[in-house]
């Protein structure tokens, strides 16, 4: 499923090619007409031309005659009235598409930074496993050498081997694969994987289509009849392909010839992988990108009120404003205090009342005039003291 924010930008891109081909016609239209206009001038000056160079020398009285109807010609056709007006239209287009590229591609992100102290080692760290992740060793490599981050090649040689593997997969073999699968067989069991039986129902489908139904049926009892008991929908399913050696693909088993089932075994074979290692399927450089794509626009425009109110935001603690990422980048619980409204942080935290409701420190403390007396929760008849209120984690 594409991230909200993909839409966005997707919805924006479609915005800027609709403007973009408005201007494009637009132009072609303005040219079209400037030429006709050129050309229609052009034809009446030949004419007149061809008229005073005609064999029967004309009189001077002629010429004037020509002259002053060729004249009044080229004011009837109005040219540079004409050219203005379809130069008019264009410029219009030009100019509505420059500032919808100002509204969308700010040129000047800058505003939205803020002063954080980042652990450089972790960002190295990041961008080296980025590259690494992507199997682009070289590049990992280089970025270890310069920023002196040894400890960050621990992830290399694990990457190497999931690329290999993945590469393998895509060339249609599966023994690294399955190499791999048995080697972590009882990991992959506590996260309840059924890695192995996917991997080997592709490769029964090519036998069943490249060879014959003695061969299918021969690697069917040899690998798949151990998933016989635990998979048994999914085994009798592929029983019945059985049926259909070498005509798969006019059977009722035809959707399992198609290569969306290696990319989705080999996506999935992926995500086992990084889970394995202990790493997130999706690089973090990745999403750290993604999410600040999709939050710049908020923060521009929240920078731009606040210097016209002359706020300094650089030293705000929290935004005073939600910047919505969509639920693809909610990796932690956030708590809200439904008193203050404010959102929980190190300095405001979630307090647990004895009553089971959860309101935020600030809020406790304003409840209890500072911890001198007892007070009663917003929302049912309990009462509590500050004693009896117990910090949450989330």
């Amino acid at each position: 499923m594409p991230r909200a924010c993909d839409l966005k930008i997707l919805m924006e891109l479609s915005s800027i090619k609709d403007a973009f081909d408005r201007v494009a016609k637009k132009q072609k239209l303005s040219s079209s007409k400037s030429q006709e206009v050129v050309d229609q001038v052009g034809r009446e000056i030949e004419q007149a031309l061809a008229t005073i160079q005609s064999p029967h020398d004309p009189s001077i009285l002629d010429q004037k005659s020509i002259l002053t109807e060729l004249k009044s010609k080229l004011n009837a056709i109005g040219a540079l009235q004409q050219l203005e007006g379809s130069h008019k239209e264009w410029n219009q287009s030009l100019s509505k598409y420059q500032k919808l590229l100002e509204k969308l591609f700010n040129p000047d992100i800058s505003k939205a930074y803020r002063n954080v102290d980042f652990d450089t080692h972790i960002i190295n760290q990041i961008i080296a496993s980025h590259f690494y992740r992507q199997g682009l060793s070289d590049l990992g490599d280089s970025i270890i050498n310069e920023a002196g981050e040894p400890e960050a090649t621990a992830l290399r040689s694990q990457f190497l081997e999931m690329h290999k593997i993945i590469e393998a997969m895509r060339g249609r073999n599966i023994q690294p694969a399955l190499s791999w699968v048995t080697a972590n067989q009882e990991r992959l069991a506590k996260i309840g994987s059924n890695l192995e039986l996917k991997i080997h129902t592709l490769q029964f489908v090519d036998v069943l289509q490249t060879g014959t139904r003695a061969d299918a049926l021969k690697y069917a009892r040899t690998y798949l009849s151990p998933f016989a008991s635990i998979n048994k929908d999914e085994f009798q399913k592929l029983m019945g392909c059985l049926l259909y050696a070498g005509r798969l693909a006019n059977s009722p088993y035809s959707e399992l010839i198609s290569s969306t089932h290696w990319e989705m075994t080999t996506e999935e074979l992926a995500r086992q992988f990084c889970t394995l290692m202990g790493q997130s399927y999706e690089s973090p450089l990745s999403m750290a990108v993604a999410a600040g794509v999709a939050g710049l626009p908020t923060l521009l425009k929240l920078a731009n009120v606040m210097a016209a109110k002359k706020q300094e935001w650089q030293e705000m603690k929290q935004l005073p404003v939600p910047v919505d990422l969509g639920k693809e980048f909610q990796f932690h619980s956030i708590f809200v205090c439904p008193v203050s409204r404010d959102q929980g942080s190190d300095e405001n935290p979630p307090m647990l009342l004895p009553c089971s409701h959860v309101l935020c420190k600030q809020s406790i403390a304003k409840l209890s005039k500072n911890s001198t007396r007892t007070f009663k929760c917003p929302y049912c008849p309990a009462e509590a003291t500050v004693a009896h209120c117990r910090q949450l984690y989330f």
